[in-house]
């Protein structure tokens, strides 16, 4: 950890335990925790909050391709389709049940921070300030407690910034901090900016349980699952389905060593943009993984060789939407299509990339259980 980032860990932890100026609000006689979950996508939050024995009511989010990965993994869920700067205080009070403990979770979509973007200007990003929207319903609703989870390099953002200093306003207490997955017993090295705000009493971000334990390895995670070609899909699983690979990059991937770059390559391999100054430094595209390591971060384009090290450690292919899913921290058996629905790499690729791993969704809903307990 550099100077830079030591300092902001020590601010943000002097802004987290700062006592806020609202009244303490006591929790509902009796009362269980019903959540809320607003971008909700494929429900990776959402499951991992009802693993930890949270009631989660419904969740929200615009892109209707959710839906059914949504409903059939949260039980007892409703999916709603709808842009989040629609939805009224009225409507989103009336989803949590009477006499329950409320809580609204929501990650928006992290795009406009991601170091994935390479120097390119959010400013114009649409989704920019959707963090703003779940500021308002937290003003306009007041549930006892709140969440949200986001790449790093948000914390450093004026829009974070005026969230939490919004909620302490508001009378939350709250806690802050980057979590590596790999503690939460996820194979992939993802870090997340997760928040947790309480009216009830003070809540930390929970440390994973595996924080002192060997990380994870892709090997243990999906060295199990039966060998793909690339291009097709396991009779069995059809989300165990990997792209197809053009002559070219076949090439490239059976010259590919685990772990290595494309400067492995023999000379003729090589694109154009590697041979350029300006590419060199770009060693973890058209990479393999390791079997002894955690993943890469999975993004929405991990189904692309070219993309990253998304690589299988052996087989001449990218990983399949499946073994993504499974370094997602997502169970095997999670359903993303229906039986008779389409296995659509882009768009289930997307939506593997975007979600929150289940585990570390389950951690955070065990922290807030654990301090209604405690109340």
């Amino acid at each position: 950890m550099g100077e830079r980032e030591q300092q902001l860990v020590i601010r943000d932890r002097r802004a987290a335990l700062t006592p806020s100026d609202g009244p303490r609000t006591a929790p509902p006689p009796g009362g269980h925790i019903a959540a809320v979950d607003v971008f909700c996508g494929i429900g990776g939050l959402s499951s991992g909050l009802a693993a930890a024995g949270i009631e989660v009511v419904a969740g929200v989010d615009l892109d209707g391709s959710c839906r059914f990965p949504f409903e059939a993994n949260v039980a007892g869920a409703r999916f709603i389709e709808r842009d989040v700067r629609e939805v009224t205080s009225a409507e989103l009070s009336d989803l949590w049940p009477d006499g329950a403990v409320r809580l609204l979770a929501g990650c928006a979509p992290c795009q406009p921070f991601s170091s994935y973007r390479k120097g390119t200007s959010s400013s114009n990003d649409s989704r920019w300030a959707l963090l703003r929207q779940l500021a308002r319903l937290v003003e306009e609703t007041r549930p006892e407690l709140v969440t949200t989870e986001n790449v790093p390099r948000i914390r450093g953002k004026s829009i974070f910034q005026d969230f939490a200093i919004r909620l302490r306003r508001l009378g939350y207490s709250i806690d802050y901090r980057i979590c590596p997955c790999t503690e939460y017993g996820i194979a992939q090295t993802r870090r997340r900016l997760v928040l947790v705000g309480s009216l009830l009493g003070h809540v930390n971000v929970p440390d994973g349980a595996q924080r002192d334990c060997p990380p994870k390895t892709v090997a243990q995670a999906i060295g199990h699952l039966p060998p793909i070609e690339a291009g097709t899909a396991d009779e069995a699983d059809p989300m165990h389905r990997s792209r197809a690979l053009s002559q070219l990059n076949l090439r490239r991937i059976a010259v590919s060593k685990p772990g290595g770059t494309w400067h492995d390559w023999p000379e003729e391999l090589r694109a154009a943009c590697h041979r350029r100054t300006t590419g060199a430094a770009f060693r973890n595209v058209y990479a393999r993984m390791r079997w002894d390591r955690p993943s890469p971060t999975v993004t929405t384009y991990f189904h692309n060789f070219g993309a990253g090290r998304f690589g299988h450690p052996e087989q001449d292919r990218a990983i399949s939407l499946r073994e993504a899913a499974i370094l997602q921290g997502f169970p095997e058996d999670y359903q993303f299509v229906s039986v008779e629905g389409d296995v659509r790499l882009t768009t289930l690729g997307r939506h593997i990339g975007n979600a929150v791993p289940p585990p570390l969704a389950e951690a955070i809903g065990r922290a807030f259980v654990a301090s209604l307990k405690e109340e």
